[in-house]
């Protein structure tokens, strides 16, 4: 492998993000000014929820799925986000429309337990309220992503049991997944293929992950990794169209034989991955007909749900 490094998260340069306004607990700051407290709990401890959403045809896909997790997770961990559903997309639509934008963008929404009074953990030294920070750019997918494809190494450091730190909170504390992507690095891949804690395949440090093995989709249980919302909508499409798709184990020696494998994520939607451990994955740098048909029907859920 070269030292080329490429990211699940490339994206095409854009000036315009050079003067953007970020939203900080109700204020519209001009991006080297937007700041939070070094006393903040997403700071200091991690301890905040986060969501990635993306906006097409000034209307944000998805958001229903976003705000499902995003309120279920500050629910489980008595995190009070401080505004309900309206309230957050009432913020969305300032900062967009602040920053002028309405298509090809990416938003950051971030909630934290706010600012503490001492810098110890316990929760309750968190008493001013939550912190609320988006972030907004605008950000398509660079081209490379789709041609060249994403090379995994798979890495010791995996998704762990729930009673841990359950996967499927998408939680401001990610050193788990920094370290699977460090020890990917450091084997000259650009992204970690993470096993769950019995040795299957489970997901990526960033995206969750899957294979087409003689016409068939495979993805990982979903017991130990974040459940996307691209993940389930990938799902939802190969049943409505009749590919077989199944959340099921599967090993490494499996997925080295895939003839397409593939991550999906909101910021990329279906990213084609060309080679794991070194191996080459098909022989079109990992996509096929499968894939394509895939993305396609993702395009057109995408347009239909932000008409």
């Amino acid at each position: 492998m070269t030292d080329t490094r490429t990211t699940t998260h490339d994206a095409e340069d854009d000036p315009r993000n050079r003067d953007l306004l970020i939203y900080v607990n109700g204020t519209l700051l001009p991006r080297d000014q937007a700041m939070v407290s070094v006393y903040d709990s997403g700071f200091m401890l991690g301890d905040g929820m986060w969501e990635g959403m993306r906006l097409y045809n000034g209307k944000w896909a998805f958001f229903d799925e976003h705000m499902d997790r995003l309120f279920d997770s500050c629910r489980a961990v008595s995190l009070d986000i401080g505004m309900d559903r309206q309230g957050i997309l009432d913020a969305l639509t300032l900062t967009a429309e602040a920053n002028g934008m309405t298509d090809d963008v990416h938003c950051r929404l971030m909630v934290t337990r706010g600012v503490k009074l001492r810098p110890f953990q316990h929760p309750s030294l968190s008493r001013s309220g939550p912190t609320v920070v988006i972030i907004m750019e605008h950000s398509k997918p660079a081209n490379t992503l789709t041609k060249k494809g994403i090379r995994l190494a798979t890495v010791p450091q995996v998704r762990g049991l729930p009673m841990s730190q359950d996967a499927k909170y998408n939680s401001h504390s990610k050193l788990n997944c920094v370290i699977a992507c460090l020890q990917a690095e450091q084997a000259g891949a650009d992204e970690a293929l993470m096993l769950d804690p019995f040795g299957f395949v489970n997901t990526t440090n960033a995206c969750n992950f899957f294979i087409v093995r003689r016409g068939e989709v495979w993805t990982s249980t979903g017991d130990y990794c974040m459940n996307g919302v691209t993940r389930a909508k990938v799902i939802e499409i190969c049943r409505r169209e009749g590919i077989p798709v199944f959340e099921k184990n599967y090993s490494l020696v499996e997925a080295y034989a895939a003839d397409e494998a593939f991550l999906t994520g909101t910021f990329g939607a279906q990213t084609p991955v060309s080679h794991i451990d070194g191996k080459a994955i098909g022989t079109n740098g990992g996509r096929g007909p499968v894939m394509d048909r895939i993305a396609r029907h993702y395009r057109a859920l995408v347009q239909e749900n932000t008409a």
